[in-house]
């Protein structure tokens, strides 16, 4: 029988993905064990789990080389990557958001040439671009987006905001939603057809965990 390969975001992400696989009757065991470890195998399932940077997920699971993965919809909808979203999680809830200086408000529907900072270039751009047909100069950043507008780098930032507490501390807000997020199960197409009853079996049995 072939392996089926489980590509999961490290840190926090996997935490909560290795929780539903050993609810499931999955063995986790040496994979929540302090190692250097990339690669754990469940003999009895035939299942392979892999721990990778979460915005590689996608990329094993595009190319085959996961047949299935579990991510957040944010580094989904950063990478655009060809593959089937089956599941929502619910983990992780938050939502992608335009924030800035309340000032901007007013500004933000009638602006052209933003500035705009963000962790999630391709995110923004599609965003103001394609559906609000604004043209915008997106800055990438890699970290506290939140100094970009205090120290004019640009008028606003597009990121992740659960509870908005460090956006209030740095006197700033959300402007605009642009959706919500959370942790999806993902499967790779070919996969998806040549395991379609080992893959909708986990699909099903997590379905039933979360609902």
């Amino acid at each position: 029988m072939k392996y089926i390969t489980v590509a999961l975001a490290k840190g926090r992400l996997a935490d909560f993905a290795i929780s539903l696989f050993e609810q499931l009757g999955f063995d986790c065991a040496e994979m929540k064990t302090k190692t250097r470890k990339l690669i754990f195998t469940d003999e009895t399932h035939k299942f392979k789990f892999i721990l990778v940077k979460a915005s590689d997920v996608p990329v094993y699971v595009e190319y085959g080389a996961a047949d299935m993965g579990i991510v957040g919809k944010d580094t989904l909808l950063e990478e655009g990557r060809n593959l089937y979203e089956m599941l929502d999680l619910k983990f992780g809830a938050c939502r992608m958001a335009v924030a800035g200086p309340p000032s901007m408000a007013d500004q933000l529907h009638t602006s052209h040439n933003l500035r705009v900072a963000s962790k999630y270039p391709h995110i923004a751009k599609n965003y103001f671009q394609i559906k609000k047909g604004q043209t915008i100069e997106v800055i990438k950043l890699n970290g506290s987006v939140e100094l970009a507008p205090l120290t004019g780098l640009s008028e606003v930032i597009v990121d992740i905001v659960e509870s908005g507490a460090t956006l209030k501390e740095n006197g700033l807000e959300v402007l605009e939603t642009i959706c919500d997020l959370s942790a999806r199960l993902v499967v790779n197409r070919v996969s998806a057809k040549l395991e379609r009853e080992r893959i909708l079996d986990v699909v099903n049995k997590l379905k039933g965990l979360i609902e």
